[in-house]
């Protein structure tokens, strides 16, 4: 016997016109329909006007354990598995990871149809840099992992994505202030392509504040990466240099700040080197 595919399907975040075709196609003919809230993408087919014709079941994190032997089972016989979650793409801080992997371990195929990602979706509205970037999951619940947490991002360079509850939106914020400082650039985008989308910039300390009479709706941050910190003994090394070579100190200073990102101020700099001196 031939053995079947596990599909792993993009669903949309909020408006079904943002379903794909491969999306609509596969609710329609999988064997087994694997869905995070069986409710949810039985309403999901109806509003795209597919009647999934296979067995559709529960497959959430507390029963997804449970469910891989027989869904390998399902797709070692001949079945497609299509797993969907509520919203977005499967794994990115929803069920899957262990399906996925018990089935690269039997050599199954596995198949992704791609589409609307929470993560992707804010970074891109974001206006932060995009280059490079990391998801973090949700946020720490408790506040001393939470602080932790936070404590280890102080020096990330990379754009930083993170999912966070409405409910703790504002203390989470507030600890950002106190581990990442007031200045740092974020974005929270809220209720992603529904009718009551918000995306808010501004820096932390005014999130926060913003944040603080409450939030509603599903939430996803972006955080601007840290600036660079460049070494003071190394630039007051690269002044000496220059005055070495003719310049005066103040104009030595300027250059070399001038081509150092995230240099200190002109006067930290001068400072710097005066002590040196001493």
């Amino acid at each position: 016997m031939t053995p079947g595919r596990l599909l792993l399907a993009a669903t949309p975040l909020g408006q079904a016109g943002d379903a794909s075709a491969r999306l609509v196609e596969a609710l329609g003919s999988a064997d087994v329909v694997a869905a995070e809230d069986t409710r949810r993408v039985r309403t999901l087919a109806a509003s795209l006007d597919v009647v999934p014709t296979g067995k559709v079941v529960s497959f959430f994190d507390q029963n997804e354990a449970a469910r891989v032997p027989w869904l390998v089972e399902e797709i070692t016989a001949g079945a497609t598995v299509l797993v969907v979650s509520d919203a977005g793409m499967p794994l990115i801080s929803d069920p899957g990871y262990r399906l996925v992997a018990a089935c690269a371990a039997a050599g199954l195929v596995v198949s992704c149809l791609p589409g609307p990602s929470a993560v992707t979706t804010a970074l891109a509205v974001s206006g932060l840099p995009s280059d490079r970037f990391c998801f973090e999951g949700f946020a720490p619940r408790k506040q001393s992992a939470r602080l932790t947490w936070l404590g280890t991002l102080a020096g990330e360079r990379r754009t930083c994505v993170f999912f966070e509850s409405p409910r703790r939106l504002a203390e989470c914020l507030d600890d950002a202030v106190d581990r990442l400082g007031p200045d740092r650039l974020a974005v929270v985008c809220r209720e992603l392509t529904k009718t009551h989308e918000e995306v808010k910039r501004g820096t932390l300390a005014e999130l926060a504040a913003w944040a603080a009479d409450g939030v509603l709706g599903e939430i996803t941050v972006v955080v601007a990466g840290a600036e660079p910190r460049a070494d003071v003994d190394t630039l007051v090394a690269a002044v000496n240099e220059l005055v070495e070579a003719g310049a005066g100190v103040k104009d030595a200073c300027a250059e070399v700040i001038a081509e150092t990102p995230g240099a200190p101020s002109r006067r930290q700099l001068y400072d710097a080197v005066l002590r040196a001196r001493q």
